[in-house]
Parts: structure tokens; sequence; C-alpha cells
């Protein structure tokens, strides 16, 4: 009996192990991602970009800087997903496809990995990498007063996260970051300790906290589309309504997308096409005025 007992809202500890693996919900899942990693590399070799720029001083702590043709573009800064434990970035040199063409200068980050590193480890390496980009945009030809971030599923995770970032303390202005988007994303992590997860994320209650970017949306200074796909598991639907709300509650909310006919996986790809639903929505969102 035990184990049809909900340990979290209405779920037992298996739905919740179920609903935190998007592969199992995806007979084709491994084939989706095989897409990304080869659409990346065709990326790379067809776009012009700066590789392997350093932000810190570790050899994961590394971007990717694919420029725009015009002079002074707006920045849009990608975070990378795969359960804080898979990829990098190149496998995500994507969707650049997306931002190049549209006159947008693209920054695709690499950062570490659980196990080995730990979680509030990545989300301090994405700060570090935005307030490196934000102090060095211009000599990319990039304009560090229209820096935008989006990220998908782990990363959309490390995106929100990034957004609580008190940026004086990284030597930068409070408020960098112009826009943002969350895309099929986990941000209240207790659900996730209580699942298979933990046995790598390894957080104590008060870290688990600080990184449930829903807690703390009243910290979140621009404005955030937040995306999810319809055939996303149930939790991160859940997760993706619940953080929309929290963001309007704060004023912060841009638009909430549920996007028709795609799973995970098939989401991420519409970053890869500007007339995609996704990169409209966020296209649109960086062409509004600047605060």
């Amino acid at each position: 009996m035990r184990e049809q007992t909900p340990i979290f809202l209405h779920y037992t500890k298996a739905e919740l192990d179920r609903n935190f693996d998007q592969r199992g919900w995806i007979a084709d899942a491994e084939a989706i991602i095989a897409r990304h990693i080869e659409r990346s590399r065709r990326t790379r070799e067809t776009l012009t970009f700066v590789s392997n720029l350093h932000y810190g001083d570790q050899p994961d702590e590394v971007l990717d800087y694919f420029p725009a043709e015009r002079v002074d573009a707006p920045i849009q800064v990608f975070v990378h997903g795969g359960a804080w434990k898979n990829f990098t970035k190149n496998d995500y040199s994507f969707p650049a496809d997306g931002f190049v063409p549209a006159g947008i200068s693209t920054v695709i980050l690499n950062f570490s990995k659980l196990p080995q590193v730990r979680l509030p480890v990545m989300v301090d390496q994405v700060r570090r990498a935005v307030a490196w980009i934000y102090k060095n945009a211009r000599q990319y030809g990039g304009d560090p007063e229209r820096l935008y971030m989006s990220g998908h599923s782990s990363g959309a995770h490390l995106t929100a996260n990034a957004l609580l970032t008190d940026w004086p303390a990284f030597g930068c202005p409070p408020r960098i970051v112009k826009a943002a988007a969350c895309v099929s994303g986990p941000y209240d992590l207790e659900p996730v300790m209580l699942s298979a997860r933990s046995s790598y994320v390894r957080l104590d209650e008060a870290e688990m906290s600080a990184l449930s970017a829903n807690r703390h949306t009243d910290q979140i200074q621009c404005p955030v589309v937040v995306a999810y796909a319809e055939g996303d598991t149930d939790e991160f639907r859940r997760q993706s309504r619940e953080f929309a709300n929290a963001l309007e509650r704060s004023g912060r909310l841009a638009a909430l997308r549920c996007v028709a006919g795609v799973n995970h996986f098939e989401l991420m790809e519409q970053f890869a096409h500007p007339e995609s639903e996704l990169v409209r929505c966020i296209l649109a969102q960086m062409e509004e005025p600047v605060a």
C-alpha cells in the first residue's frame, strides 16, 4: 500500500519518478535528441561563430558566440537542458539558426554537469557567464543593453534562477537581463527531491528552497515568457502553469504558451526555426521597448 500512497500532491513515488523521466514518455526520444545533435553540427558548419570563449577558469566554463551581421545587435543567451547531467553546448548550437537570421546575436552556454559539481555551482556558472557576456559583448558586436535569455528543460530552471541574481554583486547594473523565456522547465524542486532524481541532485532543504524559482518571483526584474509542450509530462505542465501564476502575481508574466502537437523534445526543435510559434513569441518579446 505504501507504494500507492501519494507523497506530493496526488503523485505516488512511482508517478513522480515517471513524471521526471521525459524520455520514458516519448517512444522516439532518442531519435529526436540525435536530430538535435546533428542539427547543431550543421549549425556550426554553416554559421560564423567564435568558439570556446572562457567566462571562468574551469574547462567547462566556456561559451560560443554566434554574431548577427548588424553592429550592436541584441543578444539572446541560450541555456541547454539535459536533466542537469547531460549534453554540452555543442549539442545545442541550433538555436542560433532561429535567432541569427533575425539579426540577433546568439550565445550558447556551456557549464559543468551533475554529479561532477553540485547544482548551486551550475547556477553560479550561468550567472557568471551572463555577467561576462554583459561586460564583453561590445567587442563581439553585441549590445549589452539588449541582453535576453532563454532555456529549455533543466536549462529553463537555470535560466529562471539566473533571473534571481543580484547583478551588482557580479559587477553589473541591477537589470542586465531585459526579458527571458523559460521553456518546459522545473521551477519547484520539492517534487524533484522526492523523485529518483534526488539520487544525483542532492540538495539540502535550504538549497532546495533557494533554487525553486517559483518561490522567489518577486525578485525577478524582467518580463518572462513561460512555454511548455502539450506533450510534456503532467508535472512539467503543472509546474509551467504554477510558475506562470507566480510570475503573474509578481507582475512579471509576459505570456504563457502551451504549444500544441509537440512533445518535450520536439518543442526544443522549434528554437531552430524563426517562423515557429516558440521563436515568434520570443522575438515579439524582444521587440518590446527596453525598460
